[in-house]
């Protein structure tokens, strides 16, 4: 092959790559804009999801839980704010930078950027010794398969982890979650303590838990059936899932809200 068709092919395959390179992503410092307004009472559900690659949705949430999702934290481990903190339920819809949809990391940036803005929200944070519940491998080893899931392949990404409830079964279908991602939904719904994990797990995974309500879950708001059918919530992590939920104590980084107002509906 002569110099010149060398040299030639190369700047071919140079001009493919730059070309072919991915558009670069947005800071995720804030959203673009952001509707906050109260939440309709007679509308049942609470999530946080993206509805498209730029829009974001949270519905039904009180600042506590919003402070939890944006911050990764137990509700138990946020100290202090007046009563309507918990009270007061909110939703937002926000659009975000660009047209790349943003990774959970990046939208609860944006998150935490509105809270401070739109709610002015002043914090600190100290360490305590709180009741928690460790994550851990079972004996016998983890029962977990590998996602088959394409982050990328819709622009909502993968399906929102969220509880579905029915009167006797709860279910949590997971679809490219990792394990830090699954002790987050659990100490931020149904457990009334920071859930730690630790069990070195580093992949992103697909289950389909299944278990039936007791008093512990949801500060007691939902009550175990007569007869179940599905084992309760820990048995169900470890003969499903092979993981096992320990109670026991740990210090915790708690989040002491300073000072905090209500957002100004728009």
């Amino acid at each position: 092959m002569s110099r010149r068709h060398v040299v030639i092919t190369a700047c071919v395959l140079t001009a493919v790559g730059v070309f072919a390179q991915t558009p670069s992503r947005p800071a995720f410092g804030a959203f673009e804009v952001a509707s906050i307004k109260s939440a309709d009472p007679a509308v049942p559900g609470r999530w946080i999801r993206m509805l498209s690659a730029n829009r974001f949705e949270a519905r039904n949430h009180a600042v506590r839980t919003l402070i939890a999702a944006a911050y990764d934290l137990s509700p138990q481990a946020i100290l202090g704010g007046p009563a309507w903190v918990d009270a007061d339920r909110w939703d937002i819809l926000a659009k975000t930078p660009g047209e790349v949809r943003p990774n959970l990391d990046e939208q609860m940036a944006m998150l935490r950027a509105l809270l401070r803005d739109r709610f002015r929200l002043a914090f600190h944070r100290e360490t305590k010794e709180l009741p928690i519940y460790t994550l851990t491998v079972a004996k016998g080893g983890a029962k977990l398969t590998k996602s088959a899931v394409s982050p990328d392949a819709t622009p909502q990404g993968p399906p929102l982890l969220a509880f579905v409830m029915a009167p006797n079964v709860i279910r949590l279908p997971a679809r490219y979650v990792s394990m830090a991602e699954l002790a987050s939904v659990l100490q931020r719904s149904p457990l009334d303590r920071p859930v730690v994990d630790k069990t070195d797990l580093q992949g992103r995974y697909d289950f389909d838990l299944a278990f039936s309500p007791d008093e512990r879950l949801w500060g007691g708001a939902v009550r175990r059936p007569e007869n179940p059918d599905k084992p309760d919530l820990f048995d169900a992590l470890q003969e499903q899932l092979g993981l096992r939920l320990q109670a026991t104590k740990g210090a915790v980084e708690a989040f002491v809200i300073e000072s905090v107002e209500r957002a100004s509906a728009n």
